[in-house]
């Protein structure tokens, strides 16, 4: 998969919306309705130790929810919440770290009518980083929650 000539315009709006995601040079690589795949590059977000810094890996999680956020939904009627996060570390992360994010259409039809009834509708989503190798970095849960404008 990759970014479709449709999407790239929606994809360059998204790594610029967030100026320091930007400057930590997070990059959509995947962007497809229901689907995304994201790139924390290991420079510049070393911390003192020579690894992937935890805030940075916690960045690239909740960006994640948003651009998958931004796939599905209308952004002109709703904006996407983090309402609460918990990150398990399980192994430092020396490379560069990617992360994959997807809705089925079921929860998103699901989400649509509970915010269309209610001005809002919460969902959970857990994040596996992963290093260039494909081990798992770190598991991030989030909390999240779709509001209308």
């Amino acid at each position: 998969m990759t970014i479709s000539n449709a999407n790239r315009e929606m994809v360059a709006s998204l790594e610029k919306i967030i100026e320091i995601i930007n400057k930590m040079g997070i990059r959509i690589e995947e962007y497809e309705r229901g689907y995304v795949k994201i790139r924390l590059p290991k420079e510049p977000n070393v911390n003192h130790i020579g690894t992937v810094y935890a805030g940075s890996l916690f960045s690239l999680a909740d960006y994640a929810g948003g651009v998958l956020f931004s796939s599905c939904f209308d952004t002109t009627r709703y904006y996407p919440i983090l309402k609460e996060t918990t990150i398990r570390f399980k192994r430092f992360a020396t490379t560069d770290v990617t992360v994959e994010a997807s809705f089925s259409p079921e929860e998103v039809e699901r989400l649509n009518k509970e915010a269309d009834q209610a001005g809002k509708a919460n969902w959970v989503m857990e994040f596996e980083l992963k290093d260039a190798e494909g081990n798992i970095c770190c598991i991030v849960q989030g909390s999240f929650q779709l509001r209308k404008v």
